[in-house]
């Protein structure tokens, strides 16, 4: 019996931070056995808000390496960078044809974006849920691993393919429904500046997010200055205390131990002693990542070997993909 297949990504915008490993790259490692694994690095969906040219090519190799660096496996999964398959443009511009414009305005997170670029926000950033459902349609992906604040997109994805399979199917399925995977635990990491908004790279703030590649004088610099309460004595799950329930959830998911082991552990604790404890175990816990990252880095062959392999892949899996939905809805295929 084949094993269920995976697509998800990361956008090569700026360094990736706890958030980003907690929240998927981790996941993904512990899973990536059970299942086929396609991980791209989506730098379509980089362009949808301002991004600097000079940088793009360079940041897309360097998610690609911490992929490998955060221990994804070559034997179960395949690497690439997205716009290296150019079906997934495709693909999105046969989808818009049968999206109501109203399902994309109603997107919570274009919403969000949309009112903070004001006039110069453009058509990719409402359209890049389409882009995201041709991200995952093309694999024909039982399983999608998001964060909470995506689930939406799943949802809106699964729009997509009943319409599409409504319209084009003649009673088969096309196309795929995918289902969200979910991690439960430490799923949503949270901003050292304000512990009720997510960790994000968009943050304008360096002291929000640690980075998997700071250095231990800007971890210990970050940890320092976080956000946190007068109140001794550490505790989860206070809704009066986010930052705190955010420290200890993140030294809980660095250290490898139990919530209760933490929650024993801290409980008498003040900020002066658990500060340098959080800063010595995420030092130590990224010391690893960070070491292969660069051994990655520094041959540049290997790393192109991984993408091209990568990219032959998902391209015959997308073009095959491709072809059905052009044939259904009526296209004539090359020749």
């Amino acid at each position: 019996m084949s094993r269920q297949r995976i697509l998800s990504g990361v956008q090569p915008t700026g360094n990736l931070h706890l958030g980003n490993y907690f929240g998927a790259i981790r996941n993904w490692v512990e899973i990536q056995s059970q299942f086929e694994n396609y991980f791209c690095v989506v730098d379509l969906h980089a362009i949808t808000v301002p991004h600097n040219p000079a940088t793009l090519a360079q940041d897309s190799y360097s998610i690609a390496a911490l992929y490998l660096a955060c221990g994804i496996d070559l034997q179960y999964a395949n690497i690439f960078i997205q716009s290296h398959v150019s079906a997934h443009a495709e693909l999105t511009w046969l989808l818009n044809c049968i999206t109501p414009l109203n399902w994309l305005t109603d997107m919570i997170q274009y919403k969000e974006k949309a009112q903070k670029q004001g006039e110069n926000v453009g058509v990719g950033l409402l359209d890049y849920p389409v882009l995201m459902a041709a991200d995952i349609l093309l694999y024909q992906a039982d399983k999608v691993p998001v964060g909470e604040d995506q689930k939406q997109h799943i949802e809106l994805t699964r729009d997509i393919v009943d319409r599409f399979n409504h319209l084009f199917g003649k009673g088969e399925k096309v196309l795929k429904s995918p289902e969200p995977l979910i991690r439960k635990e430490g799923a949503r990491v949270m901003s050292l500046t304000d512990g009720t908004k997510k960790m994000s790279k968009s943050d304008p703030s360096e002291l929000s997010r640690i980075n998997l590649l700071d250095s231990p004088e800007e971890i210990t610099k970050k940890i320092k200055k976080c956000k946190t309460d007068p109140q001794r004595g550490l505790v989860f799950d206070d809704p009066e205390r986010p930052e705190c329930n955010n420290l200890l959830t993140m030294y809980m998911l660095l250290s490898g131990k139990s919530k209760q082991e933490v929650a024993d552990e801290c409980a008498d604790m003040g900020w002066g002693q658990f500060k340098p404890l959080l800063t010595e175990t995420t030092i130590n816990a990224l010391k690893p990542i960070q070491e292969k990252y660069q051994a990655v880095m520094d041959d540049r062959g290997y790393l192109e070997s991984v993408l091209r392999d990568g990219r032959e892949k998902a391209e015959a899996l997308a073009v095959s993909t491709l072809n059905e939905v052009k044939k259904a809805m009526g296209y004539s295929l090359p020749i």
